[in-house]
């Protein structure tokens, strides 16, 4: 069998976060990356586009082992012991590229969260939280979990304080990054859901905005307050 090859550095990332950066940066991933080596970004930027580096390594790791294994269970190589000792060697291989991407991208969304918070509190003319936002919010910052019902397949979020939120409520939330599931646990066992640091910094914000008072009602004209009345 001729030699295994090795993963090609990375040059650019194909991850499931660079959407997220560029949306939070304004710019594309290329262009990030340039101004790192020009030494242009600040320096939680410059940190972020180190650790997203890191990812894209891991991610082309991954994608690299997997094609590895996809060729040779393709059927181009005799069935032999040999095969078998190199997919086992493989397999492991894949696994500690997997563990080291998912490593990478918690470093990755810790770094991330804190500017996507600050880019959605400067942002011009955002929306503000709505109630039922800021009620689904509040009460998941309490705790809160994802289950799915073994026979009807259903989807439910049930928080510590007992409030149910909608399913369709969560992926509106998680669409917005307000909040994330952790999906290293299964859904029918129940998935922790918490709020990322832009879901802290929103519901922070939203509890400080002081409520405006209710307008006194005026009194009619030509009435007049009644006066105690005294005995002598």
């Amino acid at each position: 069998m001729p030699p295994e090859p090795t993963p090609a550095p990375a040059r650019r990332a194909v991850s499931p976060l660079d959407h997220r950066l560029e949306a939070a940066t304004g710019h594309g991933i290329d262009t990030l990356w340039n101004y790192r080596d020009r030494g242009v970004l600040d320096e939680p930027h410059a940190h972020l586009v180190d650790l997203h580096r890191k990812l894209a390594k891991a991610q082309t790791g991954v994608t690299f082992y997997l094609r590895l294994l996809n060729r040779l269970s393709s059927g181009e190589f005799d069935v032999d012991d040999a095969l078998f000792t190199r997919i086992d060697r493989t397999v492991d291989q894949l696994e500690e590229a997997v563990a080291a991407r998912d490593t990478a991208t918690r470093h990755v969304l810790a770094a991330l969260e804190p500017i996507e918070a600050a880019a959605a509190a400067s942002k011009p003319g955002a929306n503000p939280l709505s109630t039922d936002d800021h009620a689904a919010l509040l009460a998941i910052a309490g705790g809160a979990k994802l289950h799915e019902h073994l026979l009807t397949g259903r989807l439910s979020v049930t928080t510590a304080s007992g409030t149910r939120i909608p399913h369709a409520k969560l992926q509106q939330l998680e669409d917005a990054w307000l909040i994330i599931r952790d999906t290293t646990h299964p859904v029918h066992a129940g998935q922790p859901v918490a709020l990322t640091e832009a879901g802290r910094t929103v519901l922070f914000a939203a509890r400080r905005t002081p409520t405006t008072p209710e307008p006194k009602v005026p009194e009619r004209l030509g009435t007049w307050q009644a006066t105690p009345t005294h005995r002598r």
